[in-house]
């Protein structure tokens, strides 16, 4: 769930988040250690007429200084290869949802049941009730179940929209004519928040995404 003056990423609520949580830790702390090394040697180099000597005409600083940077983009690649596989990986998915872009709002179709479909718009200010998320509630949440495999195929009316749930980790361009595909399961219950990722015109800021994870016997309920 979303909350105001946050800076850091949303809560994972899905098993593809927490290892994009665990990569960025991971890449943050090489970032953290590069820039450590890097500053103590310039100060160094500042400082120290001989140290500056042997970083200048020093062969074998030379090589290290080509050499480590391929190894780190290694312990870099490795894992970010592996989540991406992971990312793009459909495996036989419980329930398919099916959402489609208008300008400016989304509408959802529920594949595997028989004429279920609905249209989610913003809540206007006025309408508003107190614990809810200005710019970001709908009149109609779209309700899927927690523990599910879900496969979201998404497409659009009109123009480019992108769905996207930062707590789920996933993104989707909505392009007409084109039907893109994202996975996800829902590891806990509650209410998710997203908002269209691609500048779709006057009231792109306009068409949030809320999706709740409920018990899977209340949603067939």
């Amino acid at each position: 769930m979303s909350t105001w003056s946050n800076m850091n990423m949303q809560d994972s609520s899905s098993p593809i988040m927490e290892q994009l949580i665990y990569f960025h830790d991971h890449a943050l702390m090489i970032i953290l250690m590069i820039l450590i090394v890097v500053t103590y040697m310039m100060i160094s180099i500042s400082l120290n007429k001989n140290i500056n000597r042997l970083m200048l005409e020093g062969q074998m600083i030379e090589t290290a200084w080509t050499v480590t940077p391929a190894i780190i983009l290694i312990f870099i690649a490795i894992p970010s290869l592996r989540l991406l596989y992971l990312m793009d990986e459909i495996n036989s998915p419980t329930i398919t949802l099916k959402t489609i872009g208008h300008q400016w709002y989304w509408s959802y179709e529920y594949s595997d049941f028989m004429k279920i479909d609905m249209d989610s718009y913003m809540i206007p200010q006025n309408e508003l009730l107190m614990e809810s998320f200005r710019l970001l509630d709908v009149d109609n949440r779209a309700p899927l179940p927690m523990n599910t495999f879900i496969r979201m195929i998404v497409t659009s009316e009109d123009v480019l929209h992108s769905w996207t749930v930062p707590s789920l980790g996933v993104k989707a361009d909505a392009t007409p004519g084109r039907l893109n595909q994202i996975s996800f399961m829902f590891n806990r219950p509650g209410v998710y928040y997203g908002q269209c990722s691609e500048i779709c015109g006057a009231n792109h800021s306009f068409m949030p995404i809320v999706i709740e994870s409920i018990n899977p016997k209340m949603f067939m309920n």
